[in-house]
């Protein structure tokens, strides 16, 4: 017998939250004018608009958070860091960044300038506003067939 299919890890921790109602959420949504964004974490139940909190740390991540070093200047995690990027990248500078769309902002700020069209595959919010905050074209290549 074959047994079916199973992910090759186990999680490491779980975040218990609450399932709403749909009157709520209806009420919810309603008082948000069905804006996503204008919805607080609280209420929402499967979140398939971000793709933030969609994952557990393996128990190495878990062990290097508890014992990064936080020193502002310095910091030993910062060389860490460093030294696996030029690793693995070859390059001497990089600038590390809390999140991919701060990255991102940071990258179009020195990639993107006025008129230049940038074309993608269905852009995400952020990543469009990051490119039309330069007076730059977002162009939506995403062709759907009859």
């Amino acid at each position: 017998m074959e047994l079916p299919f199973a992910e090759a890890y186990k999680i490491k921790m779980v975040e218990p939250i609450r399932r709403s109602t749909r009157r709520e959420r209806e009420e919810w949504l309603k008082a948000a004018h069905y804006n996503m964004f204008q919805l607080e974490a609280g209420q929402v139940f499967i979140d398939l608009l971000t793709d933030s909190g969609t994952g557990a740390m393996s128990h190495r991540q878990w062990a290097a958070m508890m014992t990064g070093d936080e020193s502002y200047a310095g910091a030993r995690s910062y060389f860490e860091l460093r030294e696996t990027v030029q690793a693995i990248t070859g390059f001497e500078y990089f600038i590390p960044t809390h999140q991919g769309r701060a990255a991102e902002n940071v990258l179009f700020s020195a990639l993107i300038r006025a008129g230049d069209v940038i074309p993608g595959n269905s852009h995400f919010d952020t990543t469009k506003g990051h490119i039309e905050a330069r007076n730059a074209v977002a162009l939506d290549c995403t062709y759907f067939y009859d």
